[in-house]
């Protein structure tokens, strides 16, 4: 090491030595504490403020017994060099758990895309029916699963579903919400931090 770097290290020492002994880059320093610690605390208190559970699950009412149900229909791949794509024109329709109708039903638009609004937070049925495809009955709760993705197959048969409890839209929900507090917490211990380095 020579002399010249001997002497920029010994500069940047006393440099920084007196950075931290001098009151206005304590209070800079702190001030930006602040100011981090406040954006934490307000992004936090956003977050909890959101209901991310409605978000999911496609209603933005303040109720929790209707929900809206969605999905997408899709052909099946074959050979995996045809298929996969949106199919326009399918019928799919609400049924009550025990097959019943409910009178609601949605044709699926050029997207595959279809909406079922205000749906009653029961297990319900959701039946694809489209010509020259196997029927699709899919057992679900309206509200636990954002998009409901139904593949037709070519055939004449039947084929069943059942999505009821796997819905992981209450832990997702719980989960952000925790997040979120954390967030808060953090925000508001970085406020204190801050305050305590102002006073010195």
């Amino acid at each position: 090491m020579g002399l010249s770097e001997e002497q920029e290290g010994a500069d940047l020492e006393y440099l920084l030595g007196d950075m931290a002994v001098d009151p206005a880059t304590r209070a800079a320093g702190a001030i930006l504490i602040i100011l981090g610690s406040l954006l934490g605390a307000q992004l936090g208190i956003m977050l909890i403020s959101a209901n991310p559970g409605e978000l999911l699950s496609g209603r933005l009412d303040s109720t929790d017994t209707y929900a809206d149900v969605s999905g997408i229909v899709n052909s099946a791949l074959i050979d995996n060099t045809t298929g996969g794509d949106p199919v326009e024109g399918v019928r799919v329709r609400l049924l009550y758990d025990d097959g019943s109708t409910t009178g609601k039903e949605a044709l699926t638009d050029s997207n595959g895309r279809f909406t079922i609004p205000d749906v009653l937070r029961e297990s319900s049925i959701i039946y694809v029916s489209h010509p020259g495809n196997n029927t699709t009955s899919v057992f679900m709760v309206p509200g636990d699963h954002a998009q409901i993705v139904v593949t037709l197959a070519p055939g004449d048969g039947e084929q069943v579903i059942d999505m009821r409890g796997e819905g992981h839209l209450g832990e997702s929900v719980l989960f952000a919400t925790a997040i979120a507090v954390l967030t808060l917490l953090a925000g508001l211990a970085g406020l204190i931090g801050g305050f305590e380095a102002y006073r010195g």
